[in-house]
């Protein structure tokens, strides 16, 4: 089965500012949840266990690691709402905060 994947305007301009190497990794794992969607397992994909059904797309270049958090929106649909630079072993909750308010706008 086929996913479709959107991307919200603020994740595709933090997708544009990174480097082309980690655009290509970010596109590949996007590749992989287009054609698993909700089958993805980890190391690509984890359920955050402090948000109501947002997941992470985990995607690591040499040291730098990036996550992308998503939901499922309808049917087939699911959107990747933001992303960000992981610094620190722990997840951002701005970050993951950010995530759900996007996900709101996109539920109302």
């Amino acid at each position: 089965m086929n996913f479709q994947v959107e991307l919200t305007s603020e994740v595709s301009d933090f997708i544009l500012s990174l480097p082309v190497k980690f655009q290509a990794k970010i596109q590949r794992t996007i590749d992989l949840l287009c054609e698993f969607g909700y089958s993805l397992p980890e190391p690509h994909s984890k359920k955050i266990k402090s948000a109501d059904k947002i997941y992470e797309l985990r995607i690591k270049l040499g040291s730098d690691i990036c996550r992308l958090f998503y939901f499922h929106w309808k049917g087939t649909i699911y959107v990747i709402t933001s992303g960000y630079m992981k610094k620190t072993d722990k997840l951002d909750k701005r970050e993951i905060e950010k995530a759900e308010k996007i996900k709101k706008i996109f539920k109302d």
